[in-house]
């Protein structure tokens, strides 16, 4: 096997233009896989980083009725579902996977909320003391809530960064009242996601799933909520899990945990169902894997090309040796001898054109990444799939030149010479 090897190499750099044009097909085909592999992973590895990096490796759990989410603007209190309970809360936090569990009430469109005359159309929730830490919030000027303020029901407020842009002209906010339902709450801080949640938005599709393209939001201790709206409103339920491979499970253990604690009304009516932003990536995931398997595909008709034209080269070379194939048939050289060291140097011309189209496929992926901004991810297992199909191929290919060399007869062939 050696000695056929070195005999390959030596017929390639023989015919060194020949050569080079017989691998092209396979190298075009084999570096453009390889690009677009690395893009599908880069991309699905971004959105991961994404839902983490925008503090969303976080699953919300809230009340539905019907199979539809139980929206507070527009209805009545939901009869027979109880407030969720502090050991509720605790069972949740216990579940593996889960970090950190924080209860809320919200609203998710606004009308009676005012700075003097100017109205708020964002989102305004009331949450608890988790609720901050879980979401990645920090306190950017002024304070947070303190235990007082849910102990003494104080009025105060914090707005997050969009809110204090479009309510308060990009004015300092603390200190200054806010009218709600009403009452009149005391901004006391501003809050913005830390800069370690901050999403990297390079496509539309990631500033539609990533991006806050509200009016802001306005956040109440959960204490004070009934006091501005209604007592006894059916809580959310966010939970900051440990990594995002695990938000559906954990999602889905938590609405069982709530559904079979609070839900009085045993109709079916009510239940309490998991939403995380882990089904919407995955969506765009496979739409992008979708999409590039058929650029693949396609990509692949070039390895098509690329195996026809190592069979056609290696016609080629069994009829320009065929004196030579004649004289070791005389000296006793097997069928098998023969077939082997023909389909070997098929194997070599298209695993070295593999290896080329690989070098060249993780080069064209960084170059587009940096041209593009098009985030790639170098995949092992895609190269050592690409190497080992490009040598199938010379395999495959190859058959029938080495099968016609092996069954050449050794007086027509000496005759030729």
């Amino acid at each position: 096997m050696t000695e056929n090897i070195r005999l390959a190499f030596q017929g390639i750099w023989s015919h060194k233009l020949r050569s080079v044009l017989t691998m092209l097909g396979i190298i075009i085909g084999i570096a453009a896989i390889i690009t677009i592999v690395s893009t599908i992973k880069g991309t699905n590895e971004q959105i991961k980083e994404n839902l983490i990096g925008a503090g969303n490796n976080v699953v919300k759990v809230q009340l539905n009725q019907d199979g539809y989410p139980y929206e507070m603007n527009w209805n009545p209190l939901p009869q027979g579902v109880r407030m969720i309970t502090e050991r509720t809360r605790q069972q949740i936090e216990d579940i593996r996977g889960a970090e950190k569990v924080s209860l809320y009430t919200s609203r998710s469109y606004t009308e009676q909320v005012f700075y003097l005359n100017m109205q708020f159309n964002g989102e305004i929730y009331g949450i608890d003391e988790h609720y901050l830490s879980v979401y990645g919030y920090q306190i950017k000027t002024g304070r947070g809530f303190t235990e007082s303020d849910y102990r003494d029901f104080r009025k105060v407020a914090l707005v997050n960064t969009t809110a204090v842009s479009t309510l308060f002209g990009g004015e300092s906010p603390v200190g200054k009242p806010i009218e709600v339902q009403g009452d009149v709450f005391t901004v006391v801080g501003v809050v913005t996601l830390s800069e370690d949640f901050a999403p990297t938005i390079n496509t539309m599709n990631d500033y539609y799933l990533y991006a806050d393209t509200s009016s802001g939001s306005i956040f109440l201790p959960n204490a004070v909520w009934p006091t501005a709206y209604q007592f006894d409103e059916p809580q959310n339920v966010a939970i900051r899990v440990e990594n995002t491979d695990v938000m559906t499970t954990v999602g889905q253990k938590a609405a069982e945990i709530l559904t079979e604690n609070q839900i009085v009304d045993k109709t079916g009516k009510f239940d309490y169902r998991s939403l995380d932003m882990l089904e919407q990536a995955q969506q765009l995931q496979k739409m992008s894997e979708s999409t590039n398997a058929q650029l693949v595909w396609i990509a692949s008709i070039s390895l098509l090309v690329g195996g026809i034209g190592v069979m056609n080269i290696m016609l080629v070379s069994v009829t320009e040796r065929t004196s030579e194939i004649g004289l070791k048939k005389a000296l006793g050289a097997r069928k098998r001898r023969i077939r082997l060291q023909f389909l070997t140097e098929a194997a070599v011309l298209t695993s070295l054109g593999g290896v080329i189209g690989v070098v060249s496929g993780i080069g064209c992926a960084v170059l587009i990444s940096n041209m593009m901004q098009i985030p790639v991810a170098i995949d092992v297992s895609a190269i050592f799939v690409a190497v080992v199909f490009s040598t199938l191929i010379g395999v495959i290919f190859g058959l029938l030149p080495a099968v016609k060399a092996a069954n050449m007869n050794p007086i027509e062939a000496l005759r030729r010479n």
